[in-house]
């Protein structure tokens, strides 16, 4: 099982302990806001992503920081300040296909974690579309097709997609966004049914 794979910074996580400490919704968003922002975030920043206070958010990022997910990043001239970032441009989290019962049970509260975040994602548009700009409601997607694939076809389609939506990270584009631009959240899942 893998997640998006942006660029050549990867971190891979098969550690049961590493899988628990990520699948908490705080650290999620604080990874997330952390990997779209190439400069980082202090505590204070994060807490008003994830709706805490900075104590409870510092607390966050030393939880991560100690399993190498996020780390100090230089400091923007204030030296009480202290900026985080993420340790790695990306993470594959994977217990492996042999993974005893606590790693496979980690694995599956990770993806349960991201999975709730997409689907509040998804919740949030739907209250709020109506009173949405006609440009952004006319071009919101909501797409679910089944496909008959080989492995090897899957492994080319999830390539040719990845490729497709790398030119539009947000952390490629922050020191230069086009006018008008928004985070756009791109939920792209291929599982294979039984």
């Amino acid at each position: 099982m893998t997640e998006a794979r942006p660029d050549s910074r990867r971190t891979a996580i098969s550690d049961p302990q590493v899988m628990r400490a990520l699948a908490h919704p705080a650290r999620i968003a604080i990874m997330e806001y952390l990997t779209a922002h190439h400069g980082g975030g202090t505590a204070t920043e994060c807490a008003e992503v994830v709706g805490l206070s900075p104590s409870a958010t510092s607390y966050h990022l030393r939880a991560l920081a100690k399993f190498g997910l996020v780390e100090q990043a230089p400091s923007r001239g204030d030296a009480r300040e202290r900026v985080w970032r993420v340790a790695s441009g990306s993470l594959l989290v994977d217990a492996g296909r042999d993974a005893g019962p606590a790693a496979r049970a980690a694995e599956q509260a990770v993806v349960e974690a991201y999975a709730a975040r997409a689907m509040e994602r998804v919740r949030d548009w739907s209250r709020r579309a109506g009173d949405e700009p006609a440009e952004w409601y006319d071009n919101a997607l909501f797409n679910d097709t089944l496909l008959l694939l080989t492995a090897e076809e899957l492994a080319g389609l999830n390539e040719a997609v990845l490729a497709l939506l790398r030119p539009y990270q947000a952390r490629r584009r922050e020191a230069d966004p086009p006018p008008g631009a928004r985070t756009v959240a791109v939920h792209y899942r291929t599982v294979p049914l039984a």
